[in-house]
Formats: structure tokens, C-alpha cells, sequence
């Protein structure tokens, strides 16, 4: 049974373009306690899609910035913000996890994606996935038990030009926003006890089109099918950026 909202312990990994607003909706919700995951600096170009930054934050830390902002935002929240200077890392993620109750991952980077899936697996926790590119966002749901995963629906991390992120292809700035949306719907219908375990929720900026429908679960899944060969979260299990970025 998961906790009531005002003891919720949620892990936002990523404060930026999905993490922004995913953040500023659970303190708004009044989520217990917002454990925000985030070690880089504010960019100019990250100005147009990062709601919690202003001219003036440009060149500071990410956290310092973001959670003075969600504070000035809802000064009647009784959110308590948590600041973890770091990215995740196979050496801290089962860690942090474990000492949530559910995690929204919003990152720009396919290791860091598929690090917090492994982990919230092996540590059985829930978690809400979200990505946004160009004119597309998804949204999609992963119960405590994993079935399905992030890895039933991309085998493993994708490799070379064929899968840009949004920092090489760029995103349209409102996009992201109703990414976070769906995020914060999902994160908060799992703190109430909803069904919506492989819940997968796709928006079209161009086409104004919202989009949902249930993944199925994979059993050849190296995380959570029948004969899994992913027992931990080793360095190598992912890319070299996930360590020198």
C-alpha cells in the first residue's frame, strides 16, 4: 500500500526541462518530502524550456536556483525539498531509491534512464519515465514489481546518431510542460493506489495529439522477464558517459 501523499518520499532525477515542472507540481501537490537529484549549472539555452530559471541564474548550480524558485513558488507547501548534489550513479542509485518511496526520472541521457529503471527494479520500487524531443514527450508508468519495465519497451541503451537526445536535437519548450503534466498525473495516481502499472502516455506537439495505451511485459526482459541476466547495477552495464559527463 503506498503512503499517504503528506508522507510520500519522492526522488526527482534531473532538474531540468521535465524535471522543472514535475518538480513544481508534487510541491504544489504537497508531496511529504522532494529528494532532487541534479549536479550541473544553469545554461542560457536551457532558459526557454527550464521553467525554475531566470537570466540571473545563468552560471549557477541547478539545485541552489531550482529549489530557492519551487520555495518563492509555493511558500504553502509543506513539501520538504531535499537537495542530493550528484548524479545518479550504479554506486549511489540503489541507495537513493531505496530510500524513496517512488522515483520520477526525467534526464536527457539513455544510461541514466535505464540506471534508475535497473535499480527501482532490484530495490522494487515505482517510477514514473519521462522523455522529450523535438515535438514529442512521453510519459510512462512502472509499478514496484516491473512488469513491465522501461527495458520491455527499448532493449538497451541505444547507441550512435540514431538516438539523439534533446540536448542534440533539440525540443520545443512547451512540449516539455505537458510531459511533466503527465508525469505528476502518473506520480501522484501510484501514491493513490491506482492501476496504472505499464501505462505508457505519448503527446504530439505538432499534431496536438495525446495518445495511451498499456505496454505488455516482455519475458525475454534481461531486467524482469522469465531468465534475467541483469542481477546488479554495474558500471559497465552502461555508457561511458554515465561516469565522465
Amino acid at each position: 500500500m503506498p503512503p499517504a501523499l503528506s508522507n510520500a518520499r519522492i526522488l526527482v532525477v534531473g532538474l531540468g526541462g521535465l524535471g522543472c515542472p514535475t518538480a513544481l507540481g508534487l510541491t504544489e501537490a504537497g508531496v511529504g518530502s522532494l529528494l532532487i537529484a541534479e549536479d550541473d549549472i544553469v545554461e542560457e539555452t536551457n532558459l526557454h524550456r527550464q521553467l525554475l530559471y531566470r537570466d540571473s541564474d545563468v552560471g549557477h548550480d541547478k539545485l541552489e536556483a531550482g529549489m530557492s524558485a519551487l520555495r518563492a513558488l509555493c511558500p504553502a507547501s509543506p513539501t520538504k525539498l531535499i537537495a542530493i548534489r550528484s548524479r545518479i550513479l550504479p554506486d549511489n542509485a540503489r541507495e537513493l531509491v531505496r530510500s524513496v518511496d517512488l522515483v520520477v526520472e526525467g534526464s536527457d541521457n539513455f544510461a541514466t534512464k535505464f540506471l534508475v529503471n535497473d535499480a527501482c527494479h532490484l530495490e522494487k520500487r515505482p517510477r514514473v519515465q519521462g522523455a522529450a524531443v523535438r515535438w514529442i514527450t512521453t510519459a510512462f508508468c512502472v509499478g514496484a514489481e516491473s512488469h513491465p519495465c522501461y527495458r520491455c519497451l527499448f532493449e538497451d541503451i541505444p547507441r550512435g546518431l540514431d538516438a539523439p537526445n534533446c540536448a542534440e536535437a533539440g525540443v520545443m519548450g512547451p512540449v516539455v510542460g505537458i510531459g511533466a503534466a503527465l508525469m505528476v498525473e502518473f506520480a501522484l495516481g501510484l501514491l493513490q493506489d491506482r492501476k496504472l502499472e505499464g501505462q505508457l502516455a505519448t503527446y504530439d506537439g505538432k499534431l496536438d495529439r495525446l495518445r495511451r495505451h498499456s505496454v505488455r511485459s516482455r519475458p525475454g526482459c534481461a531486467l524482469c522477464g522469465t531468465s534475467p541476466s541483469i542481477l546488479d547495477t554495474r558500471y559497465e552495464t552502461y555508457v561511458d558517459e554515465l561516469c565522465s559527463a
